[in-house]
């Protein structure tokens, strides 16, 4: 179902209110005021979000493509619409403005692929979609962030050695806001400004990036880390933004790469610009990219998490030892880390809730918050390979492929493979010994189990 608000009553509330909110982001002026489209599937549920009039098209087969949409070909259509194709990255443009159907009407960027598709097949030509910071159901984390007393301790806890020293991670998130290093364990992370700090009351999304270093911080204290504002636009950025970003980061010498950023497709067909980047990430040796499953609770595949290159991360619920009711799922889902009910670093203010059933009540923060999402238990995989980089002398991958492996060896059936934060391999808190630690094989929790 697509068209102006048409979707709105078509999802359930929560996600319509979601959804809303990033519609009317990229609609303002100040963002380029870009038509959102939004697919709803028949059970109510977001299919895909994309901007209109706009089609990601695989650069070798674009002269098919503006013939079957009866445009100008390249050259033509540089000269008399400059502007109208911009490269993306080796391999993939951006095509806007997708002209008229035999019929005389403009062909929408569903009915463009549509055709596309029936002579060229699929994954020629994808639409140009909208990426959040971990959504899914169309907004970021699985809940707003929550209230919690002033001074309280982060969680999971700090760890007290020198876990990630030398290592480098990238974030692609919402930025930092400007009071995040008066917290002695952000202190040293720099990033782009978070652009809605001491704005009040607080923005949806603010401070989301501050949180995610946060916690990677408390796994790999001594980490360097850099969060980038990739998603200023309600937490969001289209495909065609977030790539180029990449590409560029490439040269500041990354070790891990962290995207909190989830996506489902058209067609659950892969990000081709994010596929190219991927490639162009093989390029350079050892390094490592970390995405978050998604909030939607579904074993539907989520962009760029389901990429067999990445580690895909999905959340535990509170007990540690069975699988968040909001987190995606299935086998594209390499592990699973704590991402309920975590505390760490947030902004100070008044926050109004935007979603149902708490819209409109007011919440007070003092710079923590508690949150949930697999936007937060991402981070804990990613200190945890920072944290054993620095221990063991492995790059990003050969550190990853350890975990990894040892997450399967704690498995938890009917979850996955599981890793839990800790310092140096062992459980720093009792709640987090779940029955792998405890069990005669794999005795390595310290407190009593």
């Amino acid at each position: 179902m697509t068209g102006p608000r048409s979707w709105k009553g078509a999802l359930e509330p929560r996600t319509a209110d979601e959804v809303e909110q990033i519609v009317d982001a990229f609609a303002s002026p100040d963002n380029g005021g870009i038509d959102i489209g939004v697919v709803v599937t028949r059970d109510r549920r977001l299919n895909y979000m994309y901007a209109e009039q706009q089609l990601l098209v695989r650069e070798q087969q674009l002269g098919r493509v503006l013939e079957i949409l009866q445009r100008p070909n390249e050259a033509d259509l540089d000269r008399d619409e400059r502007g109208r194709v911009q490269r993306v990255i080796a391999g993939v443009v951006l095509l806007t403005g997708l002209g008229q159907t035999p019929d005389g009407e403009e062909h929408t960027v569903l009915s463009a692929l549509a055709e596309i598709d029936r002579q060229l097949g699929q994954g020629v030509a994808t639409p140009n979609h909208v990426l959040t910071v971990t959504g899914n159901t169309g907004g970021c984390p699985a809940t707003e962030p929550q209230e919690v007393y002033d001074d309280i301790e982060p969680f999971p806890a700090v760890c007290q050695d020198n876990g990630g020293a030398g290592v480098l991670i990238y974030m692609a998130d919402t930025g930092l806001v400007a009071s995040a290093p008066s917290h002695s364990w952000l202190t040293g992370i720099t990033g782009d400004p978070d652009p809605g700090d001491g704005t009040q009351p607080i923005p949806a999304y603010t401070a989301h990036g501050t949180f995610v270093a946060g916690v990677t911080r408390c796994v790999a204290p001594a980490a360097d880390i850099i969060v980038t504002n990739a998603f200023a636009v309600a937490g969001s950025t289209l495909e065609s933004d977030l790539v180029p970003r990449l590409v560029g980061a490439l040269g500041l010498g990354v070790d891990i790469f962290h995207l909190t950023i989830a996506a489902p497709s058209r067609n659950d067909l892969p990000l081709i610009a994010f596929e190219a980047w991927l490639k162009l990430l093989r390029q350079y040796k050892g390094v490592v990219c970390v995405v978050a499953a998604g909030n939607s609770g579904s074993r539907r595949p989520s962009w760029p998490a389901a990429f067999a290159e990445v580690v895909s991360v999905g959340a535990l619920a509170g007990d540690w030892r069975s699988r968040a009711s909001f987190s995606n799922f299935g086998g594209w889902v390499d592990v699973y880390a704590p991402g309920r009910d975590l505390v760490n670093a947030y902004t100070t203010g008044t926050y109004i809730c935007h979603v149902d059933p708490y819209k409109g009540r007011h919440r007070e923060f003092y710079g923590m918050a508690k949150w949930s999402g697999t936007s937060f238990s991402t981070p804990v995989v990613t200190g945890l390979i920072a944290a054993r980089m620095y221990r063991t002398g492995e790059n990003g991958q050969e550190a990853a492929a350890a975990l990894l492996a040892k997450a399967r060896s704690q498995a938890i059936p009917g979850v996955g493979a599981i890793l839990l934060p800790g310092c140096s391999d062992v459980p720093t808190h009792p709640a987090q010994c779940g029955p792998a630690q405890c069990s005669p094989a794999h005795r390595h929790c310290p407190h009593d189990c």
